[in-house]
């Protein structure tokens, strides 16, 4: 009985997992224009960084909206990825402390977003759905939350959404240095540390 000849290397699943890495070398390099603080995205030169040409970029993505959604969408699935990981490795006030600081680069790639496409861009049908954001990155941060309020680290009369509302209000609407976001930062776990009750 004859046997079916294997696929060649252009073929199936090779193909597929390059394309896979073209897509996500764009979205990267996509990211990293967005969080440098130039206000602009070039096609070409997202293109040129992930080293690829500029019709692999097209074929992943129509236009600059798509590629911003997918910068948003990746670094929203990182940040909720990350919170579970920091939140297996580390003590609750201090894995927080560490997400709050990835938070931070996320704060930074979005307002890059915001200024490349305009409010409305960004508002429109189907694009970075705010209110879904806001519950998956709240969702994430809960056990932390939690486990921080069992031992004694961290406040037990929060809501998670609360707390992700006040770090992007506190670092989204301006550009900060690392040492005032750091700042920023430490005022956010100042708020969350438990009331110590009057003597």
């Amino acid at each position: 009985m004859s046997q079916s000849p294997e696929p060649s290397p252009a073929e199936g699943r090779p193909r597929r997992s390059d394309a896979r890495r073209n897509r996500d070398r764009l979205v990267e390099a996509a990211r990293r224009a967005l969080s440098s603080g130039e206000g602009s995205l070039s096609l070409e030169s997202v293109a040129r960084e992930a080293g690829v040409g500029i019709g692999t970029l097209y074929r992943n993505f129509a236009n600059r909206e798509q590629l911003v959604e997918a910068v948003y969408e990746a670094e929203v699935d990182r940040l909720v990825t990350r919170a579970a990981e920091l939140a297996d490795r580390m003590p609750p006030r201090e894995a927080l402390r560490s997400w709050l600081v990835e938070f931070a680069g996320f704060a930074a790639a979005k307002r890059g977003m915001v200024e490349v496409l305009g409010f409305g861009a960004v508002a429109g049908p189907g694009a970075l759905d705010h209110t879904r954001t806001l519950k998956r990155i709240a969702d994430a941060i809960t056990p932390m939350l939690h486990a921080g309020a069992q031992e004694g680290s961290l406040r037990a009369d929060v809501d998670p959404q609360d707390v992700v509302i006040l770090v992007a209000g506190a670092l989204m609407p301006v550009r900060t240095d690392a040492d005032q976001t750091a700042r920023l930062l430490d005022l956010v776990l100042d708020a969350l540390h438990p009331t110590r009750s009057a003597a």
